[in-house]
């Protein structure tokens, strides 16, 4: 074999090695960017809701997960739950999924009677989130939240939420 043919098979070689390379090297990122979520559902386990503009007794509600979140800035006239209660700076709120703990439904706050009331079987919470009437077993269940100077992130387990969930 001649000196030239060697060349040119050692060049032809490495050229296709290099391609095999980059392809391989673009094949990984691809199977990379395959395996990660995408942004908008990285977006989607995350709630933040901006705390500061609530006023005693305001009732509000957001959407998390496709799901209800009730949040409530207590007022003197509604008895403290320490087992319950957001405390953020000297404001203490009432967090919880909006979703009755008999049969899922949705109850509607009743700002007159300071309490829940689930429409289909008549179950009631106060305003604490804690089921006082009816056939609800226990109380609301409060979502995993952070807090973060007067924001509350939610889908985040934050020590806050790790106290009242008991699992700090």
């Amino acid at each position: 074999m001649s000196v030239k043919k060697q060349e040119r098979r050692d060049f032809i070689g490495m050229a296709f090695g290099a391609v095999a390379a980059v392809g391989g090297a673009f094949a990984l990122v691809g199977m990379k960017k395959s395996w990660d979520p995408l942004p908008s559902v990285k977006a989607a386990g995350f709630t933040t809701v901006d705390l500061s503009p609530m006023q005693a007794g305001e009732f509000r509600q957001v959407e998390w997960r496709k799901k209800p979140i009730f949040i409530i800035k207590k007022n003197a006239d509604m008895k403290p739950n320490p087992a319950r209660d957001v405390v953020i700076g000297e404001d203490k709120y009432m967090v919880a999924i909006g979703l009755c703990t008999h049969l899922g439904c949705i109850p509607s706050w009743s700002p007159s009677d300071m309490m829940f009331k689930c429409a289909c079987h008549g179950g009631e919470f106060d305003a604490s989130g804690v089921n006082t009437f009816g056939p609800p077993p226990r109380p609301l269940d409060i979502p995993p939240f952070k807090i973060d100077g007067t924001k509350l992130v939610l889908g985040e387990e934050g020590p806050e939420y790790k106290k009242l969930a008991g699992i700090a």
